[in-house]
């Protein structure tokens, strides 16, 4: 089997959660725990309605906290502070990982629904820190998550990432439709486990699982890097 042809990719985007980290680490299980507690106490709720009405934000705005800002203009800094302050003993560092992110030729990115600094944490606990050129978090894409388009715009002009040059890497398959729209070579690295505890449609990708705008799909990142055909550094 030959390998992957990635010659003309230039960039390199990375989805962070579930796909820099083994999606079995279920990180989002604490996350999904700290957003219900903090819309009980952010709107004076049950943590049984508080659950109810985070998963209707989800669906209904893409992000729980983008339906908080609509709805009743809640402040999303200590909301990204307290959702994102988990522990992290689960992850392991990944010398392997961090060598072939490492000898990727061109713009390394990461882009994520999450904030700068969960992705700085993340990044650290895996060994893969000082591995990036630039971290695209919700913040920067004005509070828009991905799957939206202007969240790709407004990545792509951001971090100059040029989408028909550049290969981008995610866990969630909805989220690479609009990348595929703009060009960009898409894989998706499914997962034995949903980690999502989200209804159909918003859970990642089980092996065997690829809409026609995926390009490759690996349930094994790191062996993927390792077997692709790439430009020779300049």
């Amino acid at each position: 089997m030959s390998a992957p042809d990635f010659s003309h990719v230039e960039a390199w985007v990375f989805d962070l959660d579930n796909t820099l980290y083994p999606s079995e680490c279920d990180l989002f299980a604490q996350i999904d725990v700290r957003m219900r507690d903090w819309v009980a106490d952010f709107l004076k709720v049950s943590p049984d309605e508080a659950r109810i009405i985070q998963k209707r934000y989800y669906a209904d705005h893409g992000t729980t906290l983008k339906g908080l800002m609509a709805v009743h203009g809640a402040d999303p800094g200590p909301y990204l502070d307290y959702v994102h302050e988990i522990e992290l003993d689960v992850l392991e560092h990944d010398a392997l990982l961090a060598e072939r992110i490492a000898a990727l030729p061109g713009a390394r990115v990461v882009f994520t629904n999450g904030s700068v600094r969960h992705a700085e944490r993340v990044l650290e606990k895996r060994g893969l820190a000082d591995l990036f050129d630039a971290i695209f978090d919700i913040q920067a894409a004005g509070f828009e998550p991905k799957p939206a388009r202007i969240a790709f715009d407004r990545m792509a002009k951001a971090t100059g990432v040029a989408p028909r040059r550049a290969a981008m890497f995610e866990d969630l398959a909805r989220n690479l439709e609009p990348a595929a729209e703009l060009g960009f070579t898409t894989v998706l690295v499914t997962t034995g486990k949903d980690w999502s505890h989200e209804p159909e449609g918003a859970r990642p990708a089980a092996a065997g699982e690829a809409p026609d705008f995926v390009d490759h799909v690996t349930d094994d990142l790191t062996a993927f890097l390792g077997d692709l055909k790439v430009r020779k550094a300049a």
